[in-house]
């Protein structure tokens, strides 16, 4: 029979327990960010009808074009695997009623999202997003709070060096006369520009600005400023922005040439770069999308939001030294000798873990040497050898694994405190029980 050898996909990745405690360091600080800022969590399907993210990321975009993961399920309908987290929650929004509720809605996600590219450091084809949507608000004071809120998470984490920059790319209004300008500058290049930049020429010449393309995107350094064509409402709003901004003591950059990669926004876009981290140096992007929930069948309501790519986020939390939570190791091994003994550390273990400590015993049927082997090796802070004289006394002795100091503790009910007692003092220090007493 040949040997099985089966593969994680290409652009995937395990995440086994040695990493995980970094993850759940980075989604704690942006779950926690979030709450501190009237954030409430938010959690949509896996995957949704196609339809949606034609309709909201657009058919011009390269997700939409390239990238999308879709599926025809038997009874003929289409679904993609969420390729971001925007559009599945302004249409959770709508389908739940939620616009008849008190504005601004807040909400945050922690999702999987899929995108069929080249992976990298960075990019790959299954990731995950930390992202937050506001909704029912077209103030510039709700822009400059969401970027506070991107830039406190950063903080938090320890990412440093981090650079925001900062655009408008107006409403439909101004936009349109700038669409023109954009068409009519591209047109000389025809002979030029990719193949996917000549399809977006009719369809969305923004686009053009946003390709990866070297030839393209030295064609674009010299197109028009869509900063040149703003509306009056539009300049305003990006105005009062910048001096909110001010106010705060947050550094930015303007920025004319980000219009960031979906169709869906309008006025305000953002991105905050870290240069350490490579290639893929945005860790967060986001904006105003002030049409997307008519779009899609709700009411006119203003909206704005970002995404953070927790994948790069972590990079970049490395890369800066950051601290992560510890992974939780074994406070105790209860190691046996005979039958009567076993029973006594699974009613012991059961005890302590009921008490919030990491305690673990016996469960393969070991020689006592080979237990004190395992305890070593999942790095056990303290160690108990029970047998049958042990329980006959009513006394066990816990030894520090570190410093191989003995400590004797009654088996009965003053078990747990005592050794509450011996590990706080193992983790803070005698000067800790002096208090205590």
């Amino acid at each position: 029979m040949a040997e099985l050898n089966i593969k994680r996909p290409k652009g995937t990745q395990d995440i086994t327990p040695k990493e995980v405690n970094k993850w759940q360091t980075i989604e704690g600080v942006c779950k926690s960010a979030a709450e501190d800022y009237g954030f409430s969590e938010i959690r949509t399907p896996t995957f949704e009808d196609t339809k949606l993210f034609v309709r909201s990321v657009g058919d011009a975009t390269d997700v939409v074009q390239k990238e999308m993961y879709t599926v025809t399920s038997k009874g003929d309908s289409e679904f993609t695997l969420k390729p971001e987290g925007t559009a599945g929650v302004i249409r959770a929004v709508i389908e739940n009623g939620m616009l008849n509720e008190a504005f601004p809605q807040k909400l945050f996600y922690i999702t999987q999202c899929f995108r069929h590219e080249k992976p990298q450091a960075g990019r790959l084809r299954e990731f995950h997003q930390f992202g937050c949507e506001m909704i029912g608000t077209k103030s510039p004071v709700a822009d400059a709070d969401l970027i506070m809120l991107a830039a406190d998470v950063l903080e938090r984490i320890g990412i440093t060096g981090t650079k925001l920059n900062i655009n408008s790319i107006g409403c439909p209004s101004c936009r349109a006369e700038y669409t023109k300008a954009l068409r009519k500058y591209f047109s000389k290049y025809t002979d030029t520009l990719c193949e996917t930049c000549i399809s977006r020429l009719e369809k969305n010449p923004m686009r053009i600005l946003d390709c990866k393309s070297p030839v393209c995107s030295g064609i674009a350094k010299d197109a028009p400023v869509i900063l040149d064509y703003l509306c009056d409402e539009c300049k305003e709003h990006f105005d009062k922005l910048k001096s909110i901004l001010d106010a705060m003591g947050i550094e930015y950059s303007v920025n004319p040439r980000i219009v960031r990669g979906l169709d869906y926004y309008t006025k305000t876009v953002f991105e905050f770069i870290c240069d350490n981290i490579g290639a893929q140096a945005t860790v967060c992007g986001g904006g105003r999308y002030d049409g997307l929930v008519q779009d899609l069948g709700g009411a006119d309501t203003p909206a704005l939001g970002f995404a953070m790519g927790i994948e790069r986020l972590l990079i970049a939390a490395k890369q800066c030294n950051a601290e992560f939570i510890e992974h939780l190791n074994c406070d105790i091994y209860l190691a046996s000798i005979g039958e009567d003994a076993l029973l006594k550390t699974a009613q012991l273990a059961r005890d302590l873990r009921g008490a919030g400590f990491v305690a673990e015993y016996d469960i393969v049927g070991r020689s006592l040497n080979a237990q004190m082997k395992y305890a070593n090796k999942i790095n056990a802070k303290f160690s108990a050898v029970i047998g049958y004289d042990d329980i006959k006394k009513g006394v066990v002795r816990v030894k520090n694994m570190e410093t191989g100091e003995i400590d004797n503790l009654s088996l009965d009910d003053s078990f747990l405190d005592r050794f509450s007692d011996v590990l706080t003092s193992y983790v803070f220090g005698d000067e800790f029980l002096l208090d205590k007493d």
